[in-house]
């Protein structure tokens, strides 16, 4: 099982890396990044109703809660400054593999109960959180050519790191 998680993991990653090195190959423009945006956060959105109803431990349950009501919210925004700006997200090989990526990690957790859940869901979340942070940083925030958007990405990472930071105390509690 805990292979099984990795190959998971190490999979999503590497198409995350693969699509961001792509699209920053190529240009990526304000439409994809607004893709990618609201892409991430569904995506954790996703993985969080799912840790809300499974976990056992209070406080990977708790973490899933805050990744819904705080990717929720990031997402309105998202959505709201893209109608804004009249800006229609523009699927793209990063948001396509953050999509895949979150439903393999689904469907993964779906076969998962108790504490073996528990771990393999905050695991996944830092694994998440630390690939998402590097985009924001090397893609999206360079290449936002809109400053309302790039405004918006800036604003959000903080958010980010602090949701890794709280998975890796998690993890560590679940650990011993």
């Amino acid at each position: 099982m805990k292979s099984r998680l990795f190959i998971i993991t190490g999979l999503f990653l590497f198409g995350i890396g693969m699509a961001a090195g792509v699209v920053s190959a190529q240009t990526i423009n304000d439409a994809q990044i607004a893709h990618i945006v609201v892409t991430a956060n569904q995506v954790d959105i996703d993985a969080g109703q799912i840790a809300d109803s499974r976990a056992i431990d209070s406080e990977v349950k708790a973490f899933g809660r805050m990744m819904v009501m705080d990717h929720s919210a990031v997402d309105k925004q998202a959505r709201e400054l893209a109608a804004k700006l009249k800006l229609t997200p523009q699927e793209n090989p990063t948001s396509q593999s953050l999509k895949m990526g979150g439903e393999t990690n689904v469907a993964n957790l779906k076969t998962l109960s108790g504490a073996a859940f528990d771990k393999a869901y905050i695991a996944h979340e830092i694994e998440y959180h630390q690939a998402v942070i590097e985009t924001l940083n090397k893609m999206l925030v360079p290449n936002a050519q809109n400053p309302e958007l790039k405004a918006l990405i800036v604003k959000v990472t903080p958010a980010f790191v602090a949701h890794l930071e709280k998975a890796k105390q998690i993890q560590a509690v679940l650990a011993k």
